[in-house]
């Protein structure tokens, strides 16, 4: 029996970076909502549970709880920033406001004998998010770890095997973060660490087979490396039943329909439906500038050419009532899950048609890109696929601020295409996240020769990133820069000036709307 580990989502936009975190360490891990009740929790036989973060105060009506019975089942807990606050608060300690908060970087000190910070140095650096803090541990807790504006940083019940930390260890940029889920896991509640990619695979074939049947699958293939997965996963499991539909929108990069065919086809033999749209999106976008309705429209559209494709498969029968699409976590979480805020519905989530005819098929659902890329090596995905930088559902369109027209989209194709050229001759491509360009809704004067202009700008904009969920604008070297620029000013027609984009995320995001 595998051994799982039970991440208690309280509203966090990092629980399943816990539960990835967890799976790094060869642990299989899976998210929970905070409403499950212990009985629920006894029948899943977890090795271990892991408490989450959240948005609210503990001491707030309402805010997520936890059946208190869980507690008992003798299971190793580890509470992190809200659910460590929760377990102190349910077992009789206090929480109160700090006056203050600790936010990002912060200074930890250790205390007396710990059981899972035997890793950490006397001082090292934590990454803190919160403006609340335990003020009083639970009977049978001591203390072993404190911040500046957090006296009880860590707390420790060795007896019970409860732990609670008020920082955030799934951060990358906390120290010794990983060592201590690590010991926690394997030390602590003594789970081996034997999960792997293999066992992703063979658990999603496992699961796309009982949701299938016997019966057709469409998949929607945009090229990209999370949809490319998603259609070797499931024609590891259905083989011949899976049917790609390739929809050209007019808003593809340059050369997009040709690269596809040529690869899925011709390489791997994929049954391939190419749609030619664009006119049809163009149409629905005309005249729309707000992005949640551009992502709606081109959601809606998707599934509209998709059930077409369907109805002509059905040829008077029954035609396919699966869909596959290369949803990652990045975009659920995005578009709002639980308690977690709505940052953008994309149109794979948020933006999907509520009386569309399929049922999904979302293989890589609780994945994040780096996972993504894994498991396609794994499946003997090329290179070429497995580490292409991503390119969001609706193309251009979430690069074009604005509204989105044929001229623009043509201007923006051909400028993309120098950029990425560009960071390829570098040799920088597989060291960025994503590399583009945007069309911003304005126009500038210029010069060129003797005359004036009035003309777009194009904004470049390459960040670095593990998984989508925060990035960095990434340090490009001015000489790549100046090539960038030079090219876009002397080879796309309607382009006068050139800004680099050197905004993080958050506060911004990746694409620009």
């Amino acid at each position: 029996m595998t051994s799982t580990v039970l991440v208690v989502d309280f509203g966090a936009q990092y629980a399943q970076l816990i539960a990835r975190r967890v799976r790094e360490a060869h642990v299989y891990s899976e998210i929970v909502p905070s409403t499950i009740t212990a009985e629920e929790v006894a029948a899943r036989q977890p090795s271990a549970i892991v408490l989450s973060g959240g948005p609210k105060s503990v001491y707030e009506t309402p805010a997520p709880s936890l059946d208190p019975a869980i507690y008992e089942l003798g299971v190793p807990i580890l509470g992190i920033c809200y659910g460590a606050q929760l377990m102190a608060q349910q077992l009789g300690g206090e929480v109160a406001a700090t006056g203050g908060g600790e936010y990002g970087r912060t200074e930890l000190s250790r205390h007396g004998v710990s059981d899972i910070l035997v890793e950490v140095p006397a001082t090292s650096h934590c990454w803190m998010s919160h403006g609340d803090a335990i003020s009083a541990v639970p009977p049978g807790f001591h203390i072993t770890a404190s911040t500046p504006l957090a006296p009880i940083a860590v707390m420790e019940n060795s007896d019970r095997r409860l732990y609670g930390v008020q920082y955030h260890p799934e951060v990358a940029h906390c120290e010794y973060g990983q060592e201590i889920l690590e010991r926690f896991l394997h030390l602590i509640a003594e789970i081996p660490a034997t999960w792997t990619n293999t066992n992703i695979i063979d658990e999603q074939v496992e699961l796309i087979r009982s949701q299938v049947g016997s019966e057709r699958v469409l998949c929607a293939l945009s090229g990209g490396v999370d949809s490319a997965v998603a259609a070797a996963l499931v024609t590891r499991a259905v083989g011949q039943q899976l049917t790609c539909v390739f929809v050209d929108t007019g808003l593809m990069r340059s050369n997009e329909g040709e690269q596809i065919e040529q690869t899925f086809v011709r390489q791997f033999g994929v049954d391939l439906i190419h749609v030619k749209a664009a006119d049809r999106f163009f149409d629905a976008l005309a005249g729309v500038t707000d992005p949640e309705q551009k992502r709606k429209i081109i959601g809606e559209l998707f599934i509209r050419e998709f059930e077409a494709v369907a109805r002509d498969l059905a040829d008077g029968g029954t035609g396919p009532r699966f869909l596959v699409q290369g949803t990652l976590y990045p975009d659920v979480i995005e578009s709002g899950s639980g308690h977690a805020a709505n940052i953008k519905s994309h149109h794979n989530v948020g933006g999907l048609p509520e009386d569309m005819a399929f049922e999904l098929v979302e293989p890589l659902r609780n994945l994040f890109k780096d996972e993504v890329r894994r498991v396609g090596e794994e499946l003997g995905l090329p290179a070429d696929i497995v580490w292409r930088q991503p390119f969001p559902g609706p193309g251009l369109a979430v690069r074009i601020v604005g509204e989105v027209t044929r001229e623009r989209a043509e201007i923006l194709r051909a400028a993309d295409h120098v950029v990425v050229d560009e960071v390829k001759k570098a040799g920088l491509y597989r060291q960025l996240w994503q590399s583009f360009a945007v069309l911003p809704a304005v126009r500038t004067v210029g010069v060129m020769g003797d005359g004036r202009t009035y003309a777009y700008p194009i904004i470049i904009r390459a960040v670095t990133s593990d998984d989508a969920m925060t990035a960095d604008w990434a340090r490009l070297p001015y000489e790549v820069v100046e090539a960038i620029s030079s090219r876009l000013i002397r080879e796309v027609p309607g382009v006068n000036r050139v800004a680099l984009d050197v905004t993080s995320k958050p506060p911004g995001t990746i694409e620009w709307e």
